[in-house]
Formats: structure tokens, C-alpha cells, sequence
């Protein structure tokens, strides 16, 4: 079997995680009203993506089965390339005075796959019953909020940003979950699927993000937060419409399901900023017209 095949996919299977973070922190900028700049937008999917393919090619015991076309790739070029994001990564974050943020996510990731093991004692962050989920969370969560730390110093809208992504990066890490079970029952993990089966699950998912889009309607309101209705709307369909049709997974499945709901997880962001500017141009007419 070749090789050059799994290590394409290696290399590749993290772009669109990557490109998704870095429309996620142009829209936490849209909600405070800011103007980013494209660099930090650039460093952060360089993050990601260094965090995100590091854990896949270090592999651990449950992606055998979770990701077994990545089986076979040779791993020297995607940890090389890795490296390489997150010096990129890093130097520019330092040059907008932001270079901690360049630490959290590779250390965290890298705590994530492999952990901490000292003599007999061995813990991994990619825990059970939820605690893998609240770290990828609450970490990009951090993340996308203490980057926002630069255009922003309103504790109430930073905590509205934070908020927001920790739960809607819960809410995808916990349906990937339901897509990962074999691997992760094999594993050992007890996951929340695992735990409380697919029904139960979406259950809890679509109790979530009711209240997390509620939540950010209040903010809203508050002046919290810059009102975006098209972000706000499409975040909410976009998530409803996965969860409810797209949660269960099957060996079976076929592949353009899988690309669905990739497309509503992953794509969401990069295609919510698409409606938003597409759909400007009314707003702005409305505007003119209501003056």
C-alpha cells in the first residue's frame, strides 16, 4: 500500500478545522464591533492547524480505528510541518505582543494525546464522560477570547465571546464523538455518547445550544455584544440541522452524509461570514431607507 496517500491525508485533514478558527475569530471580532487584522488570523488557523494534525499523527490506540485512512502515512513530514506552523504562528503573535497565546494550544494538545505520566501514574486530558470535551472548549474558548483581549478590554463582552465558542466547540466535539464511538469504546473512553447513548445525547446537545444562541440574543440586547442577526441565525440553523439529522453515525455511513455534516460543523463559520456579506448590501439599503 502506498504511502503517499495517508500522508496527504495527514497533511490535509486539519485545513478545514484551520480555516474554520481563523473565520471563528474574525466573527468573535464582528460581535465586539472591531476590526481584526488578517495576520492574527493567519497565526491563529496556523495554531489550529499545528494542534489539530499534531494530535492526529501522534496517534493514540482509538484512531486505529477512528481514522484508519490515515493508517500508514509517514508521520516526519506532517510533525515537521507542524513545527514549522507554530514558529510561524508564534513569531507573528509576538509581534502583536500576544506571543503566550502561541503556548496554550500545542502544550494543551499535546497533554490531550499523550499526557502526563510520572512513574506508575499516567493521565491523559482525552478523558471520559465529557472531560476531553470541555478541554477543547474551554481551550479554544480561551483562546479566541484572550486574542480578542487585544481590540477589547470589556469584561462582559469578552466573557459573551468566551462563552460562545467554549459551548458551540463542545457541542462539535461531543457530535464527532458520536461519529469516533467504535474507536473510543475500543479504547476504553467513555464518552458522552458512549454514556448516554445517541438519543439522550442529542437531547442534551439541542438543550445546549437553544440556550447558547438564547444566551447571545441576550448579550445582544445587552450591548454586550454587536447585534449580527445573519451570524447569530445561521449558527443556530446551522447546529439545530446537524444535531437533529446528522448526529447518528453508522459503520455503513455514506459518504456524503459525512461530508454534510463536516460541512456544518467545519464549514459553518467561513459560510456564515459568506451570508453575512452577501446579505449586507439589504441591510445596508434598509438602513438608508429607515434614515
Amino acid at each position: 500500500m502506498s504511502i503517499i496517500t495517508p500522508t496527504l491525508r495527514l497533511l490535509t485533514v486539519s485545513l478545514p478545522v484551520a480555516i474554520s478558527g481563523a473565520f471563528r475569530l474574525y466573527i468573535a471580532c464582528l460581535f465586539l464591533g472591531v476590526e481584526g487584522e488578517a495576520a492574527i488570523y493567519l497565526a491563529f488557523a496556523l495554531l489550529v492547524y499545528a494542534t489539530y494534525t499534531l494530535d492526529r499523527a501522534l496517534g493514540c490506540e482509538e484512531d486505529r480505528i477512528n481514522r484508519s485512512e490515515l493508517e500508514g502515512a509517514k508521520k516526519e513530514m506532517p510533525i515537521l510541518l507542524c513545527i514549522l506552523s507554530f514558529i510561524s504562528a508564534a513569531f507573528i503573535l509576538s509581534r502583536h505582543g500576544l506571543w503566550e497565546i502561541a503556548l496554550i494550544p500545542v502544550t494543551i494538545g499535546y497533554l490531550y494525546s499523550k499526557g502526563i505520566k510520572l512513574g506508575g501514574f499516567r493521565k491523559k486530558l482525552k478523558g471520559s464522560y465529557g472531560a476531553k470535551n470541555l478541554v477543547v472548549g474551554i481551550t479554544w474558548g480561551a483562546l479566541i477570547a484572550g486574542i480578542a483581549r487585544r481590540w477589547s478590554s470589556n469584561l462582559a463582552s469578552l466573557f459573551s465571546i468566551f462563552s460562545f465558542f467554549s459551548m458551540k466547540v463542545f457541542i462539535n466535539s461531543v457530535i464527532y464523538d458520536c461519529r469516533d464511538i467504535r474507536g473510543d469504546a475500543a479504547a476504553g473512553i467513555k464518552t458522552l455518547p458512549a454514556m448516554l447513548g445517541e438519543k439522550k445525547t442529542k437531547t442534551v446537545l439541542l438543550t445546549l445550544h437553544l440556550i447558547l444562541h438564547l444566551a447571545l440574543l441576550s448579550a445582544a440586547l445587552l450591548d454586550y455584544i454587536r447585534f449580527e442577526p445573519v451570524i447569530l441565525l445561521y449558527s443556530f440553523m446551522a447546529g439545530a440541522i446537524c444535531i437533529s439529522f446528522y448526529l447518528e453515525t453508522r459503520k455503513d455511513e455514506k459518504k456524503r452524509r459525512r461530508l454534510i455534516r463536516e460541512f456544518l460543523i467545519d464549514g459553518e463559520s467561513a459560510s456564515a461570514v459568506a451570508l453575512r456579506k452577501f446579505t449586507e448590501p439589504l441591510f445596508l439599503r434598509s438602513a438608508f431607507y429607515n434614515g
